[in-house]
């Protein structure tokens, strides 16, 4: 072989070689981008990609290399799963970039969120493998910062189920009586006014018109004949029925002297056919099936009657046992009794508790706004009824409220013992458990107090904290809170967002905080300014988090 071909064959082998022996050289930061930039929390964790265009001969045949991202801050860092990114010649399962051609790779991942990496930069790391020579590349900056405002979502805003009193100013009661007539005849016995039911009601009738705390609310009869002979005769005996009983009630008040009694009114019922079949149904007669069809047949009351006539074997049968209870006219009286005032309620809860009812004592707490007071009620109401699931949940309630998270726990526990089905109970122990981070168990209890009226506002806290804003934001619904608004401006739907804030009934700092990020967001200045220093006079705490929050990096805050 002559010089000049060993020397094409050797320049031939070395070019081969060039992407096999050399060593890999530096990456550069612009090879990649970062998504999103700046990074954002989604519920309680960062997620992001990292996408790299490698370009050709840079990725040497036989390296390996482990990628890994790292955020880091002021005396901290937290690194993210490696990802492997390899020549073509290495066997492995990285992803592949060609020496010749270059490539593109991705690197996702995901971080625990922790408030100091608000201030921080994002890193790849790198360490090469080839061919069993390990080796480290100077790490690039490929971002930072980290948007945190998905974590303003709050547990301890939401307020805790109320297990509700059943206490009732005024209670309505029903007193009724039969007066049962013979057949064809509209005039009222005197069998029938020694009933008992008709004499206890008139007797009732009296306490009432006595006692100070009751009043006769109306008064109101009904009366029927049975759907036998014509309408015309029927209707006319109906109408005597009601009469007749009307002038005995009406003469029964004046000689008790009741002269309030609400308002007394009367109707009649030719033939009642309705109670008609609801007494067949319930008859023991044998043909009562054949009875019941001839009814669905015919709708014309005569016909009917007629038709049923037809069934010999049967008529005797109904005569005696079911129409003589269609002949009759029902008295009923309403009765309201009315409740202790709120202030007689209060006055007896200062002087002598015990008289009160625990119902009573749970509504008394109602009256008020004020969480240290409610407390109070709600520990004479355990002390008093130790028995009441209701008493240490709603105690248990203030406590959470109060930011007292151990105490109210205990008090959620001991109201499950005494009712493990209690629907607010279940909701109050999810969101001490939302609270702690446990979140399986949270939205396992909070899933199961469905209809409790606060477990939409807990459901969607949970969905934040689990980055699902779309479902957030659905079991918010049009509730007015920060938590709904905070779903809504991460939803980026910022009218919704700006109607929300504008409607809640007591704004805190956060409420004035969100305003800010929505005025950030929406590149209103005025909005930003205005509303962030009414937050930090609210909670001076926020101060600090708006100078590192990047919600508001276009902004000079210099004036906080």
């Amino acid at each position: 072989m002559n010089s000049k071909v060993l020397y094409v064959a050797l320049g031939v082998a070395a070019m081969g070689l060039t992407g096999c022996s050399k060593k890999l050289g530096q990456f550069k930061s612009d090879f990649f981008s970062t998504t999103p930039t700046p990074l954002e929390t989604v519920g309680q964790t960062v997620p992001g990609n990292i996408a790299g265009n490698i370009p050709a001969k840079f990725m040497v045949k036989n390296a390996k290399v482990t990628a890994t991202p790292v955020l880091t801050w002021n005396g901290g860092q937290a690194s993210a799963t490696p990802v492997i990114v390899q020549g073509e010649n290495v066997r492995a399962n990285g992803q592949v970039v060609s020496y010749s051609n270059g490539g593109t790779v991705n690197i996702p991942f995901n971080l625990e969120y922790q408030p100091e990496m608000e201030q921080s930069d994002l890193w790849l790391e790198f360490s090469v493998d080839q061919n069993g020579k390990m080796y480290a590349l100077p790490r690039v900056k490929v971002g930072n910062g980290v948007i945190a405002t998905s974590t303003l979502a709050s547990a301890a805003t939401v307020t805790p189920a109320t297990a509700p009193d059943k206490f009732e100013k005024v209670i309505t009661e029903k007193y009724s009586a039969d007066i049962h007539f013979l057949i064809n005849q509209a005039n009222v016995r005197s069998s029938q006014t020694s009933k008992a039911d008709y004499i206890d009601l008139n007797k009732r009738l009296l306490e009432a018109n006595a006692a100070p705390n009751q009043e006769i609310a109306g008064l109101t009869i009904n009366s029927y004949a049975s759907p036998e002979g014509s309408l015309s005769f029927n209707t006319q005996l109906a109408e005597k029925r009601e009469q007749n009983t009307a002038n005995l009630v009406e003469n029964q008040l004046k000689k008790d002297k009741i002269t309030e009694f609400g308002e007394l009114t009367s109707s009649f019922t030719p033939e009642d056919w309705e109670g008609f079949q609801q007494l067949v149904e319930k008859s023991n007669i044998q043909d009562k099936e054949l009875i019941l069809g001839v009814l669905s047949m015919y709708k014309d009351p005569e016909q009917r009657e007629k038709e049923i006539r037809n069934l010999s074997s049967v008529f005797n049968e109904l005569a005696d046992q079911i129409l003589p209870q269609l002949r009759y006219s029902r008295v009923m009286a309403s009765i309201n009794v009315i409740g202790k005032s709120d202030q007689e309620l209060i006055n007896l809860f200062n002087t002598d508790p015990k008289k009160l009812t625990v119902d009573e004592i749970l509504y008394i707490a109602t009256l008020t706004d004020d969480n240290t007071k409610k407390m109070e009620v709600y520990n004479k109401a355990v002390e008093l009824y130790p028995k009441d699931y209701r008493t240490f949940n709603n105690l248990g309630m203030t406590q959470y409220v109060a930011g007292d998270y151990s105490a109210a726990k205990s008090n959620f526990e001991q109201a499950r013992r005494l009712n493990p089905t209690s629907k607010e109970v279940e909701m109050n122990l999810g969101l001490v458990d939302l609270l702690n981070g446990n979140y399986a168990k949270a939205n396992e209890q909070i899933g199961a107090a469905t209809g409790v009226p606060e477990a939409s506002d807990a459901l969607g806290v949970y969905y934040l904290t689990q980055g699902d804003i779309n479902k957030a934001v659905t079991a918010f619904g049009d509730a007015k809170t920060n938590n709904a608004a905070l779903a809504q401006i991460l939803a980026k739907d910022y009218p919704a967002a700006k109607s929300t804030l504008a409607g809640i009934a007591t704004p805190d700092a956060t409420t004035y905080y969100l305003t800010a990020i929505l005025g950030a967001r929406t590149n209103n200045e005025n909005m930003v300014m205005s509303n962030l220093r009414q937050a930090v006079k609210l909670d001076s705490s926020l101060l600090k988090r708006a100078q590192k929050d990047l919600e508001f990096s276009r902004f000079n805050l210099s004036f906080l």
